[in-house]
């Protein structure tokens, strides 16, 4: 109950720093280590940040508070709403219970390749999405769709899975999100809700046998020390939503929101670039696999995947959500044909 009451006044001495001073400091709230070149949120933070300071002179400075230290990320939200934070980056999983329909972004297997993401966020999907949010939300503004760190693999200790078979009594743990159980069960495995907190524990423990995220975060959570096996399945891209408190940036003058939107993309540019050269580097792939054994799937059992995961996750979203939720999904669809398709300064 002490912790509580102290945690409750902290937030309070925030919240009138932020009436008195908002235009000067904003706080940024995040989950991970507050080190750019350790994860893409802090990259995407960092510079966000640097440019806020910079490009206004000063007159806006971002202060980011990592690892937790307000809240956990579902908090990060409601505390970005509330304008005791102004900025977070928040997962698809802190998202849900505040927007539902953010599940759609978890169709599996539905990119091609790390650009084709960049073109659906980036274009009439993401402006889309974002719109919905803000009418839902009603009290903040979406700055766009920062990369977490790439497509997911999936890790286990208990066997190799390089088969649809292999899936079979595999404990996995998700985000509470129930599209990814959904994928999870249709694949053969078993979904295991856990919070972020206790992964590391629950698979040192064997409470869950393995776990799904991209490899940076697989990488930087250490998790090869308890795990043995790797496979490459690229079945989820499952990007952050960069939220800011409605009423601080409609507080700022035009060209201070110019500025704030310009840092966002920057943001959005640094998480990808750190994405991509942590899976390339002895931090990603090179690294987890000096001491995992790691798995691709051939075009054939993808295929299997994408099979029988699919038709469950299309289903789920019509049986367990609305029509604007249909509607988002559809045009998501709408636009994977030409991201997927398209090719590098080419047409």
């Amino acid at each position: 109950m002490t912790k509580i009451r102290m945690m409750t006044a902290t937030l309070a001495l925030f919240a009138v720093a932020a009436t008195a001073n908002a235009e000067q400091t904003l706080r940024f709230g995040t989950d991970n280590n507050p080190d750019v070149f350790d994860n893409p949120q802090h990259a995407c933070a960092g510079v966000f940040s640097n440019i806020m300071g910079s490009a206004t002179n000063g007159e806006i400075n971002v202060e980011i508070f990592g690892n937790n230290q307000l809240g956990n990320a579902s908090e990060h939200v409601q505390q970005v709403r509330d304008g005791i934070l102004h900025a977070t980056l928040s997962s698809t999983g802190a998202m849900a219970s505040y927007y539902p329909r953010i599940d759609v972004l978890n169709m599996p297997f539905a990119f091609a390749n790390n650009a084709a993401t960049y073109h659906v966020f980036d274009g009439a999907f993401g402006q889309a999405l974002a719109a919905d949010i803000e009418e839902t939300l009603s009290d903040v503004v979406v700055l766009g769709f920062p990369d977490t760190g790439g497509f997911f693999a999936i890790t286990n200790s208990k066997q190799e899975i390089a088969s649809l078979d292999d899936m079979k009594g595999v404990r996995i743990r998700t985000m509470t999100l129930p599209s990814h159980q959904v994928i999870i069960q249709a694949l053969g495995a078993e979904a295991y809700p856990l919070a972020w907190g206790e992964v590391y524990s629950g698979l040192q423990t064997g409470v869950i046998d393995g776990q799904m995220n991209p490899i940076p975060i697989i990488s930087f959570s250490n998790f090869n020390e308890v795990q043995q096996y790797m496979t490459l399945t690229n079945h989820l891209f499952s990007p952050y939503t960069f939220l800011v408190n409605r009423a601080m940036y409609e507080g700022l003058t035009p060209a201070q929101q110019a500025t704030m939107r310009l840092a966002a993309e920057e943001c959005v540019a640094a998480s990808r670039g750190l994405a991509r050269i942590i899976e390339a580097s002895d931090r990603g792939l090179a690294g987890l696999m000096q001491s995992m054994t790691v798995t691709a799937l051939n075009d054939g059992t993808r295929q299997e995947f994408v099979d029988a995961a699919q038709p469950a996750f299309e289903q789920h979203i019509a049986n367990n959500l609305d029509a604007k939720a249909t509607e988002l999904l559809n045009l998501m669809k709408s636009e994977l044909g030409a991201a997927n398709s398209q090719l590098y300064m080419q047409d």
